[in-house]
């Protein structure tokens, strides 16, 4: 099945007011720009969204705070947008922060079916209050639940018509775990090759989760944070 389309508004059609989204990146490395952009003049409102973080101020994740579009961020970090930081002070944002390592396992739980799982990350700090506690061979763990959504903005580098992806290097991040977890996978490509093109040893993600792929453009390639060596 073909599964290439050609606009952005096609490939966001379906996403509508309250509906969960989980979106690829780390910073501002494999993010999917052009969906990002294409739900911000969409106008959809009261998302709860779910990646590891959201973005800077005027880019990324951080587009969608500026029209106040997100209801709830469920993140591992809230550093570098202060837009971010302020709403969820006003009482503007709902905020689930969630370690790093334990949002990509909730996320993986989610894509395997599996609705729940124990870690000892968190335990005996505010990530633990209300969840229930188990002790495995004397040391405590606490339960997390497996994080699905109705649907996954993910960014990959090269696709063919089937949606079989391939990430670049650490744009990989989160995009695997969230294309799984999704009841829709929408995935955002820099290049699209023919069918067969692609070797299959290397396909990260198989087009058995995607639904929909369109081939992106004017990608910015930002850096989020430019540091520079002293002379």
């Amino acid at each position: 099945m073909d599964k290439v389309i050609s606009t952005i508004d096609e490939a966001i059609h379906d996403i509508k007011d309250g509906a969960t989204l989980l979106v690829g990146g780390f910073g501002l490395c494999g993010i999917p720009e052009n969906l990002i952009i294409g739900l911000r003049k969409s106008g959809v409102k009261n998302l709860t969204v779910v990646s590891n973080n959201c973005g800077v101020d005027d880019w990324g994740l951080g587009l969608l705070l500026q029209t106040k579009q997100i209801k709830k961020m469920v993140a591992s970090y809230v550093g570098e947008n202060k837009t971010f930081e302020q709403q969820v002070l006003n009482g503007d944002l709902e905020i689930e922060l969630v370690p790093q390592g334990t949002l990509a396992e909730r996320l993986r739980a989610g894509g395997a079916g599996i609705p729940a799982f124990y870690t000892a990350t968190g335990v005996g700090t505010d990530i633990a209050k209300g969840k229930e506690h188990k002790v495995f061979n004397g040391r405590t763990y606490i339960m997390e639940e497996g994080i699905s959504g109705d649907f996954a903005l993910i960014k990959a580098w090269k696709a063919d018509p089937f949606g079989n992806l391939i990430y670049r290097k650490t744009a990989r991040n989160f995009n695997p775990l969230a294309a799984k977890a999704a009841k829709v996978a929408i995935a955002e490509v820099e290049e699209l090759v023919g069918a067969g093109e692609l070797d299959p040893d290397q396909i990260h993600t198989p087009g058995i989760y995607i639904q929909k792929v369109l081939v992106g453009k004017n990608y910015q390639k930002r850096i989020e944070r430019l540091t520079l060596a002293r002379a």
